[in-house]
């Protein structure tokens, strides 16, 4: 395992890069993180349309966060794949693809925290703002939304974590990330795909283990201060 590990390392941490395209870990990190924060506004709007009174957003948001969540990921990724070049008349590459398909799947997901978030601060907050005057968008966006995303903090590394796993279902539309590379180094080398695929995991454990440690701790500090407890910076 080591030797395919010396052998093979840059493939895996960046893909051919810089004789070809960027790819293996960097390309996984990149996916989840921009996945996440494009689609951090839509599910914004999604949970803010979710909680409006008026019917005519409330009811087509709770319909797409329900057909989102009731199907699996691949689903989405395999009619994004079809539907773009059709849509645009352009070929569309694997990273393209699957960055689009997690956007629309993560909207659904973050929405559903940050509704929670909402309901779950004390009313009195937003009577409090409409009482000195404030409107729906400046209570909304000054007022009640940075409590929310100071709270779901937690949350959203959690979030992070998932999307991380979720970026594998890309090998199946040839995206260079890191479980791609890893199938890569398996053609290569043919007959030790047990090692091959045990890096893979230790890869993928490493780095969602210490993300979810991160979170935990980020849980803790955030239950300090919401009990009013002192809690030293590490």
């Amino acid at each position: 395992m080591l030797k395919i590990l010396e052998d093979n390392w840059l493939l895996f941490l960046i893909g051919q890069y810089p004789h070809g395209p960027v790819g293996g870990l960097a390309m996984t990190l990149f996916l989840a993180m921009a996945g996440l924060s494009l689609s951090f506004p839509v599910a914004i709007a999604l949970a803010l349309a979710r909680l409006s009174t008026r019917r005519w957003l409330r009811g087509p948001a709770t319909a797409v966060v329900y057909v989102v969540r009731g199907l699996p990921l691949i689903m989405f990724i395999f009619w994004t794949y079809f539907a773009l070049p059709l849509l645009t008349g352009h070929t569309v590459g694997g990273v393209e693809t699957l960055l689009f398909a997690l956007v629309v799947y993560e909207a659904s997901y973050l929405s559903e925290i940050i509704r929670a978030g909402i309901e779950g601060l004390p009313k009195g907050q937003a009577e409090a703002a409409k009482a000195l005057g404030l409107g729906y968008f400046p209570t909304t966006f000054k007022v009640i939304l940075p409590q929310v995303l100071h709270n779901m903090m937690p949350s959203l590394v959690s979030q992070f974590v998932s999307t991380i796993k979720e970026t594998s279902l890309g090998y199946v539309i040839s995206a260079n990330e890191v479980t791609f590379a890893a199938s890569q180094v398996n053609n290569q080398l043919m007959t030790q795909p047990f090692e091959v695929y045990g890096l893979l995991a230790l890869t993928y454990f490493t780095l969602c283990f210490t993300l979810t440690s991160a979170a935990r701790w980020l849980e803790r500090r955030l239950a300090a201060e919401r009990g009013g407890l002192g809690v030293q910076p590490a």
